[in-house]
């Protein structure tokens, strides 16, 4: 077993301003400048509330940038 934690990131990379959590991995800006520098049980537990953060904001974020994407 691999200690590696990949990235999140699903290269959306655009900020949901009412969050400021990224639409597609949902981290912040300071949390995916500050990814490099994380430990591995650090990586682990953010992504775990990424699961968390998706699950309460995701279809909020989504509809936002739908009705902006067809405006």
């Amino acid at each position: 077993m691999t200690d590696e934690v990949s990235s999140p990131c699903t290269s959306v990379c655009v900020i949901d301003p009412p969050t400021g959590l990224c639409a597609g991995c949902y981290r912040t800006l300071d949390e995916i400048a500050g990814w490099i520098g994380l430990s591995t049980e650090e990586r682990r537990a953010l992504v775990a509330e990424l699961t968390h953060r998706r699950a309460r904001y995701g279809e909020a974020i989504a509809s936002r940038w739908t009705s902006d994407a067809q405006r």
